[in-house]
């Protein structure tokens, strides 16, 4: 677990960071600097885009990480990889084709609620090849054990840029048209960044060279443009439906604001996930199985651990948090709570998606995902018309925790694993009772000064009790170690 830790730690820290920079983005400046509708395009735009993703990168990312470490002479790697940067574009250019012959039928089909959309569909391919190609040289980057930079581009780069943006809007430096151009080719700069940071840990040299496993390659490939449209599909079907189905899009922004701020429970995930897909799939390999089922557990436990603080410091400040927002956008509490939950027991699976996507039983997996999709998009239709933005949240949140509770039964079955133990109950246990303990109770000054100390009296409590009993190894070892205990 050192080089999960390290980098982990580094992953963190830079994620933590962007993700302050995006609360700055997301709760004080696009709710100020544009208007609601405005805000509300952005965030739709950004959310049929990441839907899009997963096609235009044709599950390349994954089968980088899955197939790397089999190949062992530099012809094979060399053909294996020439293989990846241009198989994307089987789909790439026959979507472009689709697009500019059916472009009309596309715009009315995007702007039949929101006519303010129809203006700007072409940003939404343009951003979807370029966050495909992202993940891609990313993946390059990820095989060799180098994430953090690639960290560093994922979360830090576009966040700093769109900040910048967002005060040339408000110096009237930018119109709000010139704002989602440019957004856009933030999102296209960030992408050639990235290529230009993998090609200098391993410049490509192109081999047109059939590979021995190239069908086994392909058909990896193809099964994951379906996990990871499932993937995006859960995490922005909710904005791009309620888009699509309400006729005031400045309702996405209200729901994205909520969705940020329980989101933030997700990062220790994302941070940690960087460096334990390749590692994953390394002990796969191997049939290390001893190895594979301490890190599931382990990884489940520190996840949780540090998941479990982040959902205790939004729902018990989620009031003050309130306070301190413009109050139309104020009226997403039972979307943070609902979405929140959602979150906490996906990052108490730990590594269970790296198992499964990196397995031999990926395609029963990819077809229980589909089922869950498709149940996704059918309850935010029945809900979103009848409770808004609610009605989403709590469809979300029910794909959400049926799918993950399959992935645990489906990795108990065939791998005989399982990534809870007593720790995991306790710690559940200590969010009961510090939930219950602290919701109804502020300090009575200003929401800021309330949200420093009750999250500072918080975190001295959960510290203590997460060193007192013993709930995982890994965080009490990082507390000797930097606390100094004994």
């Amino acid at each position: 677990m050192g080089i999960v830790l390290n980098q982990s730690f580094k992953n963190t820290v830079t994620t933590y960071f962007s993700f302050g920079l995006g609360a700055i983005n997301t709760l004080f400046l696009y709710t100020n600097f544009l208007s609601d509708q405005y805000y509300g395009l952005v965030a739709f735009l950004l959310s049929a885009a990441n839907i899009m993703t997963p096609f235009m990168a044709f599950g390349v990312h994954n089968a980088i990480v899955k197939f790397y470490s089999t190949f062992k002479t530099k012809n094979s790697i060399n053909s294996f990889l020439t293989l990846m940067l241009f198989l994307p574009l089987f789909f790439i250019i026959p979507a472009a084709f689709i697009g500019y012959f059916a472009y009309d039928t596309i715009v009315l089909w995007l702007s039949n609620e929101n006519k303010i959309v129809e203006n700007y569909v072409w940003y939404i391919f343009i951003l979807a090849v370029s966050m495909a190609y992202f993940e891609i040289f990313f993946a390059w980057t990820k095989v060799h054990m180098q994430t953090v930079f690639g960290n560093l581009m994922k979360e830090v780069f576009h966040r700093v840029c769109i900040m910048l943006l967002l005060f040339g809007v408000y110096v009237e430096w930018l119109t709000v048209n010139q704002f989602i151009t440019v957004l856009v080719g933030v999102y296209v700069l960030r992408m050639v960044i990235m290529k230009l940071y993998a090609y200098s840990v391993r410049f490509p040299k192109l081999k047109f060279q059939k590979l021995e496993n190239q069908f086994s390659i392909l058909k990896y490939a193809g099964l994951m443009i379906v996990a990871g449209s499932i993937a995006m599909l859960i995490l922005d079907i909710d904005k791009f439906m309620i888009g699509l189905m309400l006729p005031d899009i400045q309702q996405v922004a209200y729901y994205s604001v909520a969705i940020f701020i329980a989101t933030v429970i997700a990062v220790p995930q994302r941070a940690m996930h960087q460096i334990m897909l390749p590692l994953t799939a390394k002990f796969l390999n191997e049939n290390d199985k001893v190895a594979l089922e301490d890190l599931y557990k382990r990884s489940s436990m520190t996840l949780l651990v540090i998941s479990g603080f982040i959902f205790l410091l939004i729902i018990l400040n989620i009031n003050q948090l309130y306070e301190i927002l413009p109050e139309k956008f104020t009226g997403g509490l039972f979307v943070v709570l609902i979405v929140s939950l959602a979150k906490l027991y996906d990052n108490s699976l730990g590594n269970n998606n790296a198992i499964l996507f990196n397995s031999d039983y990926y395609r029963m997996v990819l077809f229980f995902g589909v089922l869950l999709a498709i149940m996704a998009i059918v309850l935010n239709a029945i809900f979103i018309p009848i409770y808004g933005i609610e009605g989403s949240a709590f469809a979300t949140f029910l794909a959400v925790f049926i799918y993950n509770t399959i992935k645990i039964i489906f990795v108990k079955r065939k791998f005989n694993m399982m990534p809870f133990s007593m720790g995991s109950v306790k710690i559940v246990l200590v969010l009961i009772v510090l939930t219950s303990g602290f919701y109804f109770w502020d300090f009575l000054f200003h929401p800021i000064l309330n949200i420093i100390l009750k999250s500072g009296l918080l975190g001295l409590i959960y510290i203590v009790l997460i060193y007192k009993l013993n709930i995982s190894e890994d965080i009490s070892n990082q507390m000797k170690k930097y606390l100094r205990l004994k």
